[in-house]
């Protein structure tokens, strides 16, 4: 009788471990208890862009301020849209057949910044941002942020996971970006 009932509850806690995972790797329950707060730096290299400031600005602020093709709007959901401000919803597949969802404000400031701010996702805190300076007749972009965990080591190691992902991902976009503003400068 206590081995069925250890192991019920061990299939139950089991159980309860997976659904949290998913709930905080997707982005759908966030730890955000305020209580061990640790803080990691993102980053990605700086990027010599073949283009004028402007036309890198451009093509960083397209997805949120201008029409979107279909490819960007399958991963990026407008939900509401200032002159300056948007608030997104960014879907990143994170494997094993999960997609986060992220929601954060988008700032502008026309044409050398682009700032980031996390509503909701599966960490309680990032803030970041590319910046933009001319050099040369082209223009260099810069991505820096930081990343909060909470739950002292546990969430030191949980940010670490996720930092990981999201500097792939915004090294993938900075890829993406250079190559569409030098196509664009080249016409």
């Amino acid at each position: 009788m206590r081995a069925r009932r250890w192991i019920r509850g061990t299939a139950v806690g089991g159980a309860v471990a997976a659904l949290a995972y998913v709930g905080v790797a997707t982005g759908a329950v966030t730890v955000d208890v305020g209580v061990g707060r640790r803080m990691r730096k993102l980053s990605v290299s700086p990027t010599d862009i073949q283009a004028r400031r402007e036309v890198v600005f451009e093509v960083l602020a397209e997805p949120y301020l201008g029409r979107q093709t279909r490819s960007v709007a399958e991963k990026i959901t407008v939900l509401e849209r200032g002159s300056d401000m948007v608030l997104a919803a960014h879907r990143t597949r994170v494997g094993a057949g999960l997609v986060a969802v992220t929601v954060e404000t988008v700032r502008f400031t026309r044409p050398e910044r682009v700032e980031f701010r996390l509503v909701r996702g599966p960490v309680p805190h990032v803030v970041e941002q590319f910046l933009l300076s001319e050099r040369d007749g082209g223009c260099v972009l810069e991505y820096t942020g930081e990343l909060g965990t909470d739950g002292w080591a546990a969430g030191a190691c949980w940010g670490q996971i996720v930092a990981r992902r999201w500097e792939t991902v915004v090294a993938d976009t900075v890829v993406t970006v250079k190559a569409e503003a030098e196509r664009r400068a080249r016409r």
